[in-house]
């Protein structure tokens, strides 16, 4: 019989927190090099230089942040805003950015970013990543003004006492005729950090679904079972019971539910009317992508899980970045037995 996800309740202690902010495991061997721009996308390939420019700036930075005697001397941090579309290779620059960097240096998204900072307090959060040569921001967010002045001052903090800055945004695919909509968002979101700031556009098609079909049919509640229970390290969950499960955890602790698991299997999916249950569910959506973990459904395809008046509404982005990486996972060959 398959475990279930619904029956785990992780911890991660708070010292734990910055520590495992680091590339998900599918960006461990990437690099400047392994990036491969499209002929067709001119951007792309201008992207590539422009952040390996930027880390080798980030290092000279972090060499006069202390000088003689080990005494700090004044040094503002570097900033670098990637902005672009769903797919198209920012977060695999961004690592890239990160693994050239020495260390201390941390990598996050901006959902774990605002999870750490709420679970140690602001000043703590301060002192924790103020010896970081870079902080890295996957998929930086504007929809809620809150979360986004919170780290607006954290960056504000970090930068004046030289830590780099490099974070990454999507620009939602009917804004690409828009110039730098996103980045301009972004730049007044962050007020006094805008001027370190060198935004770089990174055009083109999502990868994860280029020349690819549609969302595949969910199976059978029954084939389900049946393909869960014949793959070791396998999980399933019933839809609305691994819902309400993740509504008792904090989102921090999404990725440690997750450790060891080989694929998800989740029957009886269905369109999700709530919003706070929809939005839990993009952040476990994206914990599953960074763990390059498998999934599978019975019930209803995976990219009806978010309905029309969500993607609608002011978390679009949000849902169609979920309904990407799914799509994406739910591709994914699931391991054998």
């Amino acid at each position: 019989m398959p475990a279930r996800l619904v029956d785990r309740s992780p911890v991660v202690p708070a010292d734990q927190l910055v520590a495992q902010m680091v590339p998900p495991p599918m960006f461990d061997d990437v690099s400047f090099a392994s990036y491969i721009p499209d002929p067709n996308e001119p951007s792309q390939a201008e992207a590539v230089r422009k952040a390996e420019a930027f880390a080798e700036k980030v290092g000279k930075i972090r060499q006069g942040k202390r000088g003689l005697f080990g005494k700090r001397t004044p040094s503002i941090g570097a900033g670098l805003y990637l902005d672009g579309g769903f797919g198209v290779g920012k977060t695999h620059l961004l690592a890239s950015i990160y693994h050239r960097v020495a260390e201390p240096k941390s990598f996050g998204t901006f959902v774990e970013l605002t999870h750490v900072v709420g679970a140690l307090g602001f000043n703590k959060a301060v002192e924790e990543f103020s010896a970081n040569s870079i902080l890295c921001i996957d998929e930086f967010e504007l929809d809620d003004p809150g979360d986004t002045m919170l780290v607006s001052r954290l960056l504000t903090e970090l930068s004046d006492r030289g830590v780099s800055i490099a974070a990454t945004s999507n620009t939602l695919p009917g804004q690409l005729g828009e110039g730098r909509f996103a980045a301009q968002d972004f730049m007044r979101e962050i007020k006094k950090l805008g001027s370190i700031f060198e935004s770089i556009r990174v055009d083109g098609p999502d990868y994860r679904h280029r020349d690819l079909p549609p969302a595949p049919e969910p199976i059978s509640d029954t084939e389900l079972e049946a393909r869960a229970a014949a793959v070791p390290g396998a999980t399933l969950d019933n839809f609305d019971a691994l819902c309400e499960h993740l509504s008792t955890l904090h989102p921090s602790r999404y990725g440690k539910l997750l450790d060891g698991v080989a694929s998800v299997f989740i029957e009886n999916v269905h369109a999700v009317k709530d919003q706070a249950v929809a939005l839990r569910f993009v952040v476990f959506a994206d914990r599953l992508y960074d763990a390059s973990i498998s999934v599978t459904v019975s019930g209803a395809k995976l990219d009806e899980i978010f309905t029309q008046e969500m993607l609608d509404g002011g978390y679009r982005k949000k849902y169609l970045r979920a309904t990407s990486r799914l799509l994406a996972l739910s591709r994914f060959e699931v391991p054998s037995s």
